[in-house]
């Protein structure tokens, strides 16, 4: 699983992908060992990195097939990035006092600036929203960008439609 992680990492543009490499490097036994989640998918060790190989191995197919619907405002290699660190807290999870969205949220940004990972605006708005918009929802305007709502489909077909998969 490992070296399909970073096959996928590979695909990500520019100095992010020797960043994100690098982060796989040194924490690796966390990225194997970890839970996908406590109870509601991929709960087993090991399941978080069969849930982020998935969601990267989904966002490159459905890439390819909606891209051959409507041109995508936003390349593959936005949302393998996006799902790279979607979930990154969960290997430092049992590190974690607070373990609010909130605060998950503010653990992955502060991982993402400790290696110097750098968003763009619509990679940031993705990463805010992958789970969905929550409490932001607004009936007058978008909040979940293009990247967001593709990230998000991944995301929920991996932890929803296929949750008990890939069991080793």
């Amino acid at each position: 699983m490992l070296d399909e992680l970073k096959r996928y990492v590979g695909l990500i543009d520019g100095p992010n992908c020797e960043r994100c490499l690098r982060m796989l490097d040194e924490h690796q036994q966390r990225f194997e060992e970890a839970w996908g989640s406590s109870h509601n998918h991929q709960a087993w060790a090991g399941g978080y990195l069969g849930h982020v190989v998935e969601v990267m191995r989904l966002a490159c197919t459905l890439h390819i097939a909606m891209g051959t619907i409507r041109p995508l405002p936003f390349t593959m290699q936005d949302a393998l990035l996006v799902l790279f660190l979607h979930d990154l807290e969960k290997p430092w999870k049992q590190d974690l006092t607070d373990r609010t969205k909130d605060a998950r949220h503010r653990f992955r940004l502060a991982m993402i600036a400790q290696y110097g990972i750098e968003l763009t605006d619509e990679q940031d708005n993705a990463l805010q929203y992958v789970e969905g918009e929550g409490d932001d929802y607004r009936s007058n305007r978008r909040v979940m960008n293009e990247l967001a709502a593709f990230c998000h489909m991944c995301d929920v077909a991996s932890a929803r439609i296929w949750h008990d998969q890939p069991k080793r």
